[in-house]
């Protein structure tokens, strides 16, 4: 279940790992400025929180890091109430599915917070 749960990252990291350039293009792309610092950083987020969420260690930290990053991410790259008509759908189901992406992890990190708050 959380190997599902991370795919989406861990696949994204590593697309962005083994090609910098397209991930600093990618940050430009949606005006994400210092670009290589940041396509950096978020090599880093999606395959350290996922690697967090994987081995239970530090498992709520993971993913509300996850969580935090989708949702930011969503308002950046899935703006559907600004984009042209014909646009306008596939951008409003990505962002929705997002959305559910950022409340799985939430879930996620409570559920796991409560665990060691009851052990």
């Amino acid at each position: 279940m959380m190997l599902a749960l991370c795919a989406a990252y861990i696949q994204g990291g590593l697309v962005k790992a083994f090609d910098v350039p397209g991930a600093t293009a990618e940050m430009v792309h949606f005006g994400i400025q210092p670009a290589a610092p940041m396509a950096l950083a978020t090599i880093v987020l999606e395959l350290g929180a996922s690697a967090m969420v994987l081995s239970g260690r530090w498992r709520w930290l993971g993913a509300l890091a996850l969580a935090g990053f989708t949702l930011m991410a969503n308002f950046v790259a899935n703006r559907f109430w600004d984009a042209p008509a014909a646009e306008r759908m596939m951008l409003a189901n990505g962002f929705f599915e997002h959305i559910g992406l950022v409340g799985g992890l939430c879930l996620v990190a409570w559920m796991d917070l409560r665990e060691r708050l009851d052990a």
